[in-house]
């Protein structure tokens, strides 16, 4: 999974200075970080929808759409990916509520 990852980031941040009218990431990338913001919600926000449909298919899609969104979010951030999972990492064996707990405590 990483690898598949780590080829859209690498894909992502290649094409975001590309034409824009050759590229959607680009041509987002143009719009600026609150249009990406947006589409990263909008793809949740189908994302949900789907699985309270029970729509598998949909899900998937929906998923995929989702993680390229936010892959681009963060190349707009100039956060790695990495870093989300190194983070993810981090908090691996440590239970959802404790980490929750730590961070409001921050």
């Amino acid at each position: 999974m990483r690898a598949t990852l780590h080829a859209l980031e690498h894909t992502i941040r290649q094409r975001r200075s590309a034409d824009p009218s050759t590229s959607y990431v680009a041509r987002l990338t143009a719009k600026g970080r609150a249009k990406i913001a947006q589409k990263v919600g909008e793809e949740a926000v189908e994302t949900v929808i789907a699985a309270m449909a029970d729509d598998r298919e949909g899900a998937i899609g929906e998923s995929a759409d989702l993680l390229f969104h936010l892959l681009l979010l963060l190349a707009d951030l100039d956060v790695p990916l990495d870093a989300v999972l190194d983070e993810l990492d981090r908090r691996e064996g440590v239970s959802g509520i404790a980490e929750k707990a730590a961070r409001s405590q921050d």
